[in-house]
């Protein structure tokens, strides 16, 4: 159709076991097609084809619904604000600082359950992995770069980090345990570059790849800002319902881009303000909002959904460890949780993850344009 129409050759990502995005036969083509997904990537930019495919959208009938332009996406790290390491709030003298286990586990309830997550699948489509991390070398990890001319192997640190809030180990001899479910299997997909970016149509490439390896739980820490009033992707919001409908959950990081301490609230990031996709916001110690935390400013979509612990988090690194802050770091810790849900319920997947996490929250008296239905908890 596209190729009759505006003369653009797409290649088939079928099998996204071996993601075109990756090989070089995709530069051969204008694009892919997720087929699992009905969604196509092309990269043209020729104004004819451009302007041919916009007008096959108009004609009764056609099977393309609608175009949307591509976007970059970032990862979601920050520097901790000077104020949100402290403060008020029932934490306001403990230390926080505990050297058994992370404030965030403690906060999520996960520093004394038998549940590990173990049955789970957390797909983290990031940065990659380090996986000769002394804390990731025995896991089984399966991997995949979406990333053309990468390898999966992490170069930033970003996707080491977020994994390993997700299902790093809970104890540690030499540091804090900082791994909210240590037994579940890690899928890590490469969509982030080693400069820090990725596209849209690597994380699309990359959730269609974790819904054919049937991961009940994907997370995304990373995102593109949006304006007030801007209307969430259409593109993403379908993939995310048909991801729902296929038992896998898209939890993705509300953003960074706040500064509350002069009074700036922005907006969730794409694709966490999808409705069909589960937005996390962070909090500092202390049950309080970080101040870069985004909120729920957009009407139309933009919810923060829940919140997790998000400022100086403790985990691996390249090489060793890094306290980071950020939503990026919230995620994962909700990601984390999903999956204890999982083994709890013995096999919840999509809505009904959904409903367990935000039902099981512990409310917060905050706004909930701020933390949504409060702060995650585990089963």
């Amino acid at each position: 159709m596209l190729r009759q129409r505006a003369g653009i050759r797409l290649g088939t990502d079928a099998d996204v076991s071996g993601p075109l995005t990756a090989r070089s036969a995709y530069r051969s083509t204008h694009g892919y097609l997720l087929a699992d997904l009905d969604v196509a990537v092309t990269t043209t930019s020729e104004p004819d084809q451009v302007n041919a495919l916009l007008s096959t959208t108009r004609e009764p009938g056609s099977p393309i619904v609608f175009v949307e332009r591509e976007r970059i996406v970032r990862m979601h790290p920050v520097k901790p604000a000077p104020d949100t390491t402290r403060g008020g709030g029932e934490d306001d003298n403990a230390d926080w600082r505990d050297p058994t286990r992370t404030w965030g586990i403690r906060a999520i309830g996960a520093h004394d359950i038998p549940l590990t997550g173990r049955g789970a699948r957390i797909a983290i489509l990031d940065s990659g992995i380090d996986d000769h991390h002394p804390d990731m070398a025995d896991k089984p990890i399966v991997q995949q770069s979406f990333v053309a001319d990468e390898t999966p192997d992490d170069h930033v640190g970003h996707g080491t980090h977020v994994a390993g809030i997700a299902a790093g180990p809970r104890t540690g001899s030499k540091h804090p345990g900082y791994g909210v479910a240590p037994d579940a299997q890690l899928f890590v997909g490469k969509v982030i570059n080693s400069a820090g970016i990725g596209t849209d149509g690597a994380v699309l490439s990359a959730i269609a790849w974790a819904v054919r390896h049937r991961c009940p739980i994907v997370c995304l820490s990373l995102g593109s800002a949006v304006m007030p009033g801007e209307l969430y992707s259409t593109t993403f919001e379908r993939v995310a319902t048909r991801a729902l409908r296929a038992g896998t959950l898209l939890i993705a990081a509300a953003g960074n881009g706040s500064n509350r301490a002069e009074d700036l609230a922005a907006p969730v990031t794409h694709p966490g303000d999808c409705p069909s996709v589960m937005a996390v916001g962070a909090l500092a110690p202390g049950d309080l909002v970080a101040d870069f935390s985004n909120a729920s400013v957009n009407p139309a979509g933009g919810a923060v959904d829940l919140v997790a612990h998000g400022v100086d988090v403790f985990s691996a690194w390249l090489g060793g460890y890094r306290e980071v802050s950020g939503t990026s770091m919230a995620a994962p810790h909700v990601a984390g949780v999903a999956a204890l849900f999982h083994q709890a319920t013995g096999g919840a997947t999509g809505s009904e993850l959904w409903r367990l996490l935000v039902s099981n929250a512990r409310r917060l008296p905050l706004p909930s344009r701020d933390v949504g239905a409060g702060l995650v908890q585990v089963p």
